[in-house]
């Protein structure tokens, strides 16, 4: 047993930290909710990154901002608010389950927070992408 504990340690099996191969549901959610955590976290500092240009002037400002339109930087807009649906949503089942509620049905909570979290992306998508 002790030996299973000391190669799960080890700092080569990182990458089992984002593995969801043979996983379980709710290992799965558990490894979406680092990643997407992890993606939010990146984002944020990109985002004042972009927002420290507001400090350099009007001209640099909007050299940036023509820039972001971008259809490279549209579709990772997109990425970003499916992030933050999938991360908050599933942080909603964290806290519930932790505070006791709706323990032995977490998985099926999971599922019906993920389809109204896939439901706003599409929603998001035909806004975003559809025109006005």
């Amino acid at each position: 047993m002790q030996n299973a504990v000391d190669a799960q340690r080890k700092p080569g099996n990182f990458y089992k930290w984002f593995d969801f191969r043979d996983a379980d549901i709710g290992t799965f959610a558990f490894i979406m909710n680092r990643v997407s955590g992890i993606g939010l976290t990146i984002y944020l500092f990109l985002h004042l990154i972009a927002l420290s240009q507001l400090a350099r002037g009007a001209a640099v400002y909007d050299q940036f901002i023509s820039l972001v339109k971008n259809p490279i930087f549209v579709a990772g807009e997109f990425v970003v608010v499916a992030g933050v649906l999938l991360h908050g949503l599933n942080g909603v089942r964290v806290v519930l389950t932790s505070l006791g509620i709706g323990v032995p049905s977490q998985k099926r909570m999971f599922l019906v927070l993920m389809a109204i979290a896939i439901a706003g992306c599409i929603v998001f998508a035909v806004r975003m992408f559809g025109g006005e």
